[in-house]
């Protein structure tokens, strides 16, 4: 299965976003989920029966906007020969752009990072995102491992779903000996017991979570210090040593045990990006700090070294919220550039109405293009080759790289001939 990056996640995550803030007048946003293995044909089919049902909407403007959303999603639809491996999600509808009478039909194609179950076609006032929701938080998979000295409960936990995978039990006497064994002799048959209990442990955590897609990490509960003997023990594959993010104290090694784990673990694996996006910025830090030139950062400086090949990662700000918007006069040809925030769209293209080109002095100015500073520089990297991490604002490194550099930096391949 192949590992999603930080920028697949963060394109995901923003067009969600973007989804979830739109709304509708009344029931006029289209969603549809076809989940792989159906004929586009039978989903046109489907559309077609809807469009007649959206005759009956008493509202001339609902029935209008509804019916020509129906349209757009089957053009889009008839595009794919075939529904794709994951399926397909198609958002389309009449959302309102500036108050009322204002609505403008916006259409968004998803392919799912994984494939969906759910056949869906809604028509509400919002888009609905839950499946595509639950797919962005289920990806990464959290092995569980609970131990004490009498049992032991393997767990996973993907997304908002937790499974107990298998129980076992020790085998192992408890700490009293039985009448007539000298303690020595007890406790050294104890301790064997255990080890051999241990390694058992340790064979069932490698069956179950070696070769487990997406397996993110391993978290190791328990009461009393048998979960540490087992951690610094050599009972788990290396691979999954590896992987061990946490050990936690927890009271139960049931499904109660379990649950305690559940409570802590949003904290623990929001750590485990917060780790990844550290190693990439100090990665980054130590070549601008011993001027070794294999680090650059600006807007000029990483498109020029992307554009040469040069760029082994790319670091994106989460934060680096900026549209580039192109201008151009209908009249004379004239054209400019601007830079603004994505929430300053909206009133920018209201200010060009009747407002005259600095040129030819004619109200024709509009908005021909709009570009997101992130995809920009994404796509320059994916032509190149190159590596992106998106690195959040939640850390003392992410903070920098947006505040100190700009939010664009890169490491690089090889020094550009104009460094030292």
């Amino acid at each position: 299965m192949v590992k999603r990056t930080s920028l697949e996640l963060f394109r995901l995550k923003k067009t969600l976003d973007a989804l979830a803030r739109k709304e509708g007048r009344g029931t006029e946003l289209i969603s549809l989920y076809v989940p792989p293995g159906r004929q586009v044909s039978e989903v046109v089919n489907m559309l077609k029966q809807e469009y007649g049902t959206a005759s009956n909407i008493k509202s001339t403007t609902t029935r209008k906007n509804v019916q020509d959303a129906i349209v757009k999603v089957q053009q889009r639809l008839k595009l794919f020969r075939q529904i794709p491996e994951n399926g397909l999600v198609i958002f389309c509808g009449a959302v309102p752009q500036n108050g009322p009478g204002s609505e403008r039909i916006e259409t968004y194609v998803i392919v799912p990072p994984e494939p969906i179950k759910v056949y869906l076609y809604r028509c509400d006032s919002r888009f609905h995102i839950e499946p595509l929701l639950e797919l962005l938080r289920e990806r990464e998979a959290y092995g569980i491992i609970l131990i004490d000295a009498s049992e032991a409960t393997f767990a996973l936990l993907k997304g908002r779903r937790l499974e107990i995978l298998q129980r076992i039990t020790s085998g192992v006497p408890g700490k009293h000996r039985a009448g007539g064994q000298s303690a020595r002799r007890f406790e050294r048959l104890r301790e064997m017991r255990l080890n051999e209990y241990y390694r058992r442990v340790g064979q069932h955590a490698n069956e179950l979570f070696l070769e487990m897609p997406d397996l993110k990490g391993i978290i190791i509960g328990g009461p009393g210090p048998t979960k540490q003997e087992f951690e610094k023990g050599d009972y788990l594959n290396y691979q999954l040593k590896q992987k061990i993010l946490e050990v936690v104290d927890t009271a139960y090694v049931d499904e109660q045990g379990v649950k305690e784990i559940v409570e802590k673990a949003p904290e623990i694996m929001r750590r485990v990006r917060y780790v990844e996006e550290k190693e990439a910025m100090q990665e980054f830090l130590y070549h601008i700090g011993h001027d070794t030139g294999l680090a650059t950062y600006g807007e000029e400086e990483v498109k020029k070294a992307l554009e040469l090949g040069a760029v082994k990662t790319l670091l994106l700000s989460e934060g680096l919220d900026i549209t580039r918007v192109t201008v151009k006069c209908s009249a004379c040809g004239f054209q400019e550039e601007k830079t603004m925030r994505s929430n300053e769209l909206l009133s920018f293209e209201a200010s060009l109405s009747g407002k005259p080109c600095p040129k030819c002095k004619a109200p024709s100015l509009q908005i021909v293009e709009t570009r997101d500073l992130i995809e920009d520089y994404a796509e320059l990297a994916e032509a190149a080759n190159a590596e992106v991490e998106m690195i959040s604002t939640e850390t003392e490194e992410g903070q920098m790289l947006k505040k100190s550099f700009g939010g664009i930096a890169a490491i690089l391949r090889f020094k550009l001939q104009n460094q030292s």
